[in-house]
């Protein structure tokens, strides 16, 4: 009997499961492919085209470039999964049936209640929102003088936000543009969460850089003019961007699978409380002990290789495999420098140091994503994009 396989999603965790699947899987299985794209964004890069919007063709691959011929991919949104009658249900184009199905539709922007901010802000979840941020920045800067530069807040200061600071600046400086920048934080330091090392590091690159940073007083409000904040006196913007929060997306409301905000929790063998769902990458909360695996491309990279062939060993009735995330390391750009920390090397060699920027980290992160576009391409594919990573 033919078993139909479907694959939610063209990110990271998408793209790396259909590679994986389509080497895993024999004639008796059919591959679907459903996104609402019809290519993959290496995300990560995605604050380039902030500055410049011709990178796009380096950081976006088309489908068919990934898919074989006999993966099926259809270009739709997802509005709901039925777990019972086992289909996954499309906005525009007709439902689509399964006998196992990988959710990897990656995640939306969380406002967290704070009004005004999802209607007054722009986000960077995709090339589109990449792109619209350009524009804003350049109108703005157009519309602005010296005397009174254009006002660009970041809210959030992860790495979303500290990365489109960067690549604002850099728009600024090429341009020479009247612009300030604020990057705002509500937490006591940028890139929460992390070593005070690589926090210093990158507060260093961004002041820099120009970039103006507000920590420790959360977002209240936010109107067409300003934002509004728990203790500090409003700071007035012409451009808004919220990088502050993730949450899964509204496709999966409905659907009868164990979750937390939208983020279907699955087993360290990406196996969800639906033994036919299996989800991976941003949209998922993969169970790794203490706690989840991380809401990152590292993660979804890793994770897209072992989620791919476990469907392949649900078909055959063999054994799951568990999947332990590893962390290699952190690389942060900062325009067109960077930081890397606690990278862990080939060979198991060890490194001097912690922490390091300069030619090394700049150069570093561009392979990390070049080794990622060469394994869902291919190395020429990967080769022409080097200069826009």
């Amino acid at each position: 009997m033919t078993e139909n396989v479907v694959v939610l999603g063209a990110g990271y965790a998408g793209a790396g499961a259909i590679s994986k699947l389509q080497s895993e899987l024999d004639d008796n299985a059919r591959l679907t492919w459903i996104a609402d794209v019809d290519y993959h964004l290496v995300l990560h890069e995605s604050h380039r085209a902030i500055r410049d919007p011709d990178v796009r063709s380096d950081i976006t691959f088309p489908v068919s470039d990934i898919a074989d011929p006999s993966t099926r991919f259809i270009q739709d949104d997802v509005v709901g999964v039925d777990v019972d009658e086992q289909v996954v249900e499309l906005a525009d184009s007709d439902s689509v049936d399964y006998d196992y199905v990988l959710v990897a539709l990656g995640t939306q922007t969380a406002y967290y209640g704070i009004p005004g901010l999802e209607d007054h802000s722009l986000t960077l979840k995709s090339l589109d929102d990449a792109l619209e941020i350009h524009e804003a920045i350049a109108d703005a800067s157009q519309a602005a003088t010296r005397g009174e530069p254009a006002q660009v807040v970041i809210g959030g200061a992860g790495l979303s936000g500290i990365q489109t600071a960067g690549e604002i600046a850099e728009f600024r400086d090429e341009h020479r543009a009247p612009i300030d920048i604020h990057l705002v934080e509500a937490l006591e330091e940028i890139f929460p969460g992390n070593d005070p090392e690589i926090q210093q590091a990158l507060r260093d690159l961004l002041e820099d850089a120009g970039v103006q940073i507000h920590t420790d007083d959360p977002i209240t409000e936010a109107n067409e003019d300003a934002i509004e904040f728990d203790e500090g006196e409003p700071l007035e913007h012409d451009v808004l961007v919220w990088t502050g929060g993730i949450t899964g997306r509204e496709a999966m409301d409905d659907v009868d699978l164990e979750n937390e905000h939208n983020r279907v929790t699955t087993e360290a063998n990406f196996q969800t409380s639906n033994e036919r769902v299996f989800a991976v990458g941003d949209s998922a909360i993969v169970d790794q002990g203490d706690q989840p695996a991380p809401p990152t491309a590292q993660a979804a990279w890793q994770a897209a290789d072992v989620a791919g062939e476990n469907i392949a060993r649900a078909i055959e009735n063999r054994p799951l495999k568990t999947w332990e995330y590893e962390d290699k390391g952190t690389v942060v750009s900062v325009g067109d420098k960077a930081v890397a920390h606690q990278v862990k090397p080939a060979l198991g060699m060890s490194l001097p140091v912690d922490t390091f920027g300069g030619f090394a980290a700049q150069n570093l992160k561009k392979m990390i994503a070049a080794k990622w576009i060469a394994s869902i391409t291919s190395v020429n594919t990967a080769r022409k994009s080097w200069s826009s990573l």
